[in-house]
């Protein structure tokens, strides 16, 4: 029978729409119904580098019966003739035992029945088969060979495409993979071989690390924001036996809830409007080695009852999945919240608190640690004048006392900031660590407030806007002691950005010193 141009038509523009050929395949399929007695189609490709033929798109009008096999592995002998078949183009039509007899592997071992077999060329050596299965005692006759030759170019380029996108993939996930192990392998170089403060300041916590790194227990570790979590977490994965594997980081705070789910566990292609594609969580990426969960306070309540999961048994479901999947992950979690605080209050799960505490690490503030300053700066100073190209500078003891009496709010990732900017400011000739710090002595006189007796009748009453928000600075100052970062500082109590604070601070003549003198003035 004559193939008719507009269902050929058809064909040709279900395939242009999709790049899967599985979505291809099952637009496909209705379309094909009218002029073939169709029960199945399958579209194979033949994978010459494992000698053997991979089911890539299955449609069958009964569900109830064999899928067809996902893979059939061949002799090279078999494939041999497979290749031959192929490359010279002649259709096949008979039942399944002729063409196993004649190309064994060609068709799935668990299917029965009359086939019209064809094979696809691609334009750039890639090789597939067509193989269409008639409904029961049924069989395809001359008059349907006619429509199948002209479903060969249509169906070759859906495969060309599918095998593009897959190796795509394929290459994505090499990429990433590389990329991860890169990372890990810098982050061990850079920053964890020497933690500053290992024999000092942080001694405590080093020797924490050593009796939890060999095991896989959950660690938490509390700490301020900027006090170097990260980097404690990176030491616990280096000396644990999982230290070959990947370490990845999660910013849980900087996920939008809608996407914590798909980000954590991944997803299945069509799970929701955007999944073009199966996506692996951070969970699977991280599998064998360590994930590091920052801020795991941000997460909402129900990502926390799916982690609980993973945390008890190691099982977890991609987004649109219903395949539960197993993965070996320690974790690592990290926060500058009250936890204990979020339980009572509801806000975060108790028997996730439990499983994430079973070993506790408290991270202490830089101002707690102030012996381990001078290390600091001349760890930061060296790292400095490298990334900016300047020439070798180090701390003076006059730079070193300026540094020891700032609180740092902002701990060591301020710290860094810091002694960056001062090498910049000193144009690689010193570090101008008094201007990188703000220091009174070189900014603007502070704008004096009027007093009430001394405003005169033809002056207004109202203070000017500077004035205005300089006594609100003030008066956040004196309650909070003069720390400006953190829960309990001035910034959150402004609902302010630390850094523009202290510019408009800079730019008011504005000392947090003098409050933190006067304690609760």
């Amino acid at each position: 029978m004559d193939s008719s141009p507009q269902m050929l038509l058809n064909v040709w523009r279900e395939v242009s729409r999709h790049i899967r050929i599985d979505e291809s395949v099952t637009r496909v399929m209705p379309l094909l119904s009218p002029g073939l007695p169709l029960d199945t189609l399958l579209v194979r490709h033949v994978d010459l580098a494992r000698t053997s033929l991979e089911t890539v798109a299955a449609v069958l009008v009964r569900p109830d019966q064999a899928s067809g096999g996902a893979k059939t592995q061949c002799s090279p002998e078999d494939l041999d003739r497979i290749v031959a078949w192929c490359r010279e183009g002649h259709l096949l039509r008979a039942g399944d035992r002729p063409i196993q007899k004649q190309l064994p592997g060609l068709l799935p071992a668990d299917l029965a029945g009359h086939f019209l077999v064809a094979p696809l060329n691609g334009s750039e050596g890639m090789l597939g088969v067509l193989a269409l299965r008639a409904r029961p005692s049924v069989d395809f006759g001359e008059e349907h060979e006619a429509l199948v030759r002209d479903l060969v170019d249509p169906f070759t380029v859906a495969l060309e495409n599918d095998h593009r996108v897959r190796e795509l993939i394929s290459l994505r996930e090499a990429v990433e993979a590389d990329n991860r192990s890169l990372l890990s392998r810098l982050g061990r170089h850079d920053i964890t071989d020497s933690v500053i403060g290992a024999e000092t300041g942080l001694k405590e916590v080093m020797e924490h690390i050593d009796l939890v790194a060999p095991s896989d227990a959950p660690v938490l570790i509390l700490g301020e924001t900027g006090s170097g979590k990260e980097v404690v977490a990176r030491t616990i994965h280096t000396r644990s036996r999982r230290a070959a594997k990947p370490f990845l980081r999660v910013n849980c705070g900087a996920i939008p809830s809608e996407l914590v789910d798909s980000e954590l566990f991944g997803h299945e292609r069509g799970s929701f409007t955007g999944a073009v594609g199966d996506r692996k969580g951070w969970f699977e990426r991280a599998d064998g080695g360590t994930l590091f969960l920052d801020e795991c306070g941000e997460l909402p309540l129900a990502a926390q009852v799916r982690l609980l999961r993973i945390l008890q048994d190691g099982q977890f479901e991609r987004v649109g999945g219903e395949r539960p999947r197993h993965v070996d992950v320690r974790i690592v979690a990290a926060t500058h919240r009250d936890l204990e605080s979020m339980v009572a209050e509801g806000r975060f799960r108790q028997d996730l608190w439990y499983r994430l505490a079973v070993f506790p690490v408290h991270l202490p503030p830089l101002r707690d640690r102030l012996s381990d300053i001078p290390a600091l700066a001349a760890y930061f100073t060296l790292r400095a004048v490298k990334r900016l190209g300047l020439p070798p500078l180090a701390p003076t003891v006059e730079d070193i006392d300026l540094l020891v009496d700032y609180p740092w709010p902002g701990n060591v990732r301020e710290f860094a900031a810091v002694i960056e900017r001062a090498a910049i400011l000193g144009v690689g000739k010193r570090l101008e660590i008094a201007r990188a710090l703000g220091s009174p002595g070189r900014l603007s006189s502070p704008t004096p407030l009027p007093r009430r007796e001394e405003a005169s009748a033809a002056e207004p009453s109202l203070p000017t806007l500077d004035q205005a928000m300089a006594r609100h600075i003030q008066y956040a100052l004196s309650r909070t002691k003069g720390r400006i970062e953190g829960p309990d500082g001035a910034a959150a109590r402004l609902a302010i950005n630390p850094h523009t604070l202290r510019s408009r601070m800079r730019k008011l003549g504005i000392d947090w010193r003098s409050y933190r003198a006067k304690g609760s003035d």
